[in-house]
């Protein structure tokens, strides 16, 4: 059981949600009232569950009171889960009988009222009965149906809150997501409020989002916080602030596998740093993300490749034409590969990855594949920069070396980027289409680095079996970047 100590922080009550319990910076103070609120189908009786059988875990007395479901009903969202109830107490009131008739359901709720009438005189026997640590009770939607003045209601959860007040319970009032005036008395009683959102994309799977929008005295992570439900409970993921994470990382060059293209990169590409590789479509961006990672997996350095334009099926075929045994990286654990659906795969969860890729699994190199795809898995394209640019801080302070890959519109002759992020990048590496004696060939060149000196030169860059390899600098031509270069006549 958590109680509070006197002198110190208040003692806290985890949810039984990881991510969570990292928004609250821990969880929940304890022996306190909480409002969770939000729409129906977001998941609030999945939390309030995962919430008491968290509980019944560490051996506390945990209670449900419902009025708006069946004992029944419950025990069927608990299977569709995967879990038992056993040991949670459920109460279930039945609004039946008298109780339907209008005259009972506002004497019982009646502030001048001593006791508040037969529903609530039996939650409260309940209680003294079990003396819980964790209680849940569901709904203040019926509540506020049976009071059905403003005033009456929010004497009816101020009571609530009164009674449960010194007895060592941590309450969840459940409620419907309200943007009258009656919702936002409720605001003002608990002593933290939860709200679950729901976002219905025109394309696509819907998303979810839960925000903390007040905890008395108590530091929590604001913003919005992506969340999904799965067989098994609610996943949160937690808004990344780079800020929050830091540590001492190595800070020498990563060799790419070929002698010529670390010098045009002047010696490799630092770690902690972003390299932004952009192109047209076959200039061989994906090809030198390759490079990178089977050089990584050579030195016995894991490389975690999040890609959104290609299956992995075409990925590996593509690296048997150039002679990477892709797929013996991946057998070892050396490289890791995630075909990423934007349409179903949330910022949030997508960010998650990322981080467990790099904490967990132990990642030295994360590559974006591209950030076109990235683009459309934004709910809002207006916000993309601001998460990207707090994930490639995230990455930097780590020391994980993120190679990231745009693809321009166009093939020879101006080309346009469908989002700059240039300005983000550490490094910006340029390949793309020319013409020359009646074919089409392909250059490189490092347009940006801002750890160290790098090659200004173009070069000429060929794939074929072994591979990616990098001649010498087209010093013979001039207006290579136009697409239709003219052999220099100056010698």
């Amino acid at each position: 059981m958590t109680s509070p100590t006197t002198g110190r922080a208040p003692a806290l009550t985890v949810t039984g949600i990881a991510g969570l319990d990292a928004v609250l910076d821990g969880g929940l103070p304890a022996n306190c009232v909480y409002l969770l609120e939000g729409v129906p189908g977001s998941g609030k009786t999945t939390i309030a569950m995962q919430f008491l059988m968290e509980g019944a875990r560490r051996g506390e007395t945990c209670l449900y009171v419902t009025l708006s479901e069946t004992e029944e009903e419950l025990r069927a969202v608990a299977a569709s889960h995967g879990w038992s109830l056993d040991g949670i107490h459920i109460h279930e009131l039945d609004p039946g009988g008298d109780h339907l008739d209008p005259d009972t359901q506002y004497t019982m709720f009646h502030p001048s009222e001593v006791e508040l009438g037969s529903t609530t005189r039996s939650i409260l026997e309940e209680v003294d009965r079990l003396n819980p640590q964790r209680v849940v009770f569901d709904s203040l939607a019926e509540v506020r149906l049976l009071a059905g003045a403003v005033l009456r209601f929010r004497r009816q959860v101020l009571a609530l809150k009164q009674y449960f007040n010194g007895r060592g319970a941590t309450v969840l009032l459940i409620d419907e997501a309200q943007v009258a005036e009656q919702g936002l008395h409720v605001h003002t009683i608990v002593h933290g409020v939860m709200l679950l959102d729901q976002l219905r994309p025109e394309y696509g799977g819907d998303r979810r989002r839960l925000r903390v929008t007040k905890m008395r005295g108590r530091r929590y992570r604001g913003g919005f916080h992506d969340y999904e439900i799965r067989t098994g409970g609610v996943e949160v993921y937690p808004r990344l602030v780079a800020a929050d994470h830091r540590r001492e990382g190595r800070h020498e060059a990563m060799s790419s596998g070929s002698a010529e293209l670390d010098a045009l990169l002047g010696g490799g590409v630092e770690r902690g740093t972003s390299t932004l590789l952009v192109g047209a479509a076959g200039t061989g961006k994906s090809t030198l993300t390759m490079h990178f990672a089977m050089a990584a997996a050579a030195r016995g350095e894991r490389t975690a490749m999040f890609i959104f334009d290609e299956s992995l099926r075409s990925m590996v075929t593509r690296a048997r034409g150039i002679g990477f045994d892709i797929e013996g990286r991946i057998a070892e654990g050396l490289i890791s590969v995630r075909s990423v659906d934007p349409a179903e795969l949330s910022p949030g969860e997508f960010i998650a990855a990322i981080r467990h890729a790099v904490e967990v699994d132990g990642a030295s190199i994360v590559v974006i594949d591209s950030l076109n795809g990235y683009l459309n898995a934004m709910p809002e394209e207006r916000f993309v920069l601001v998460q990207l640019h707090e994930l490639l801080a995230y990455l930097g302070q780590l020391g994980v070396m993120t190679l990231l890959v745009s693809a321009q519109q166009g093939l020879i002759g101006p080309m346009h980027n469908t989002l700059d992020v240039s300005y983000l990048a550490d490094s910006v590496v340029l390949l793309r289409y020319f013409e020359a004696g009646g074919r089409v060939h392909q250059a490189i060149s490092v347009l940006k680095k801002r750890t160290g000196a790098h090659e200004r030169t173009i070069r000429e860059m060929t794939i074929d079996e072994r591979g990616i390899t990098v001649g010498p600098p087209l010093t013979q031509y001039r207006g290579v970047l136009t697409g239709v270069p003219h052999i220099r006549e100056d010698g």
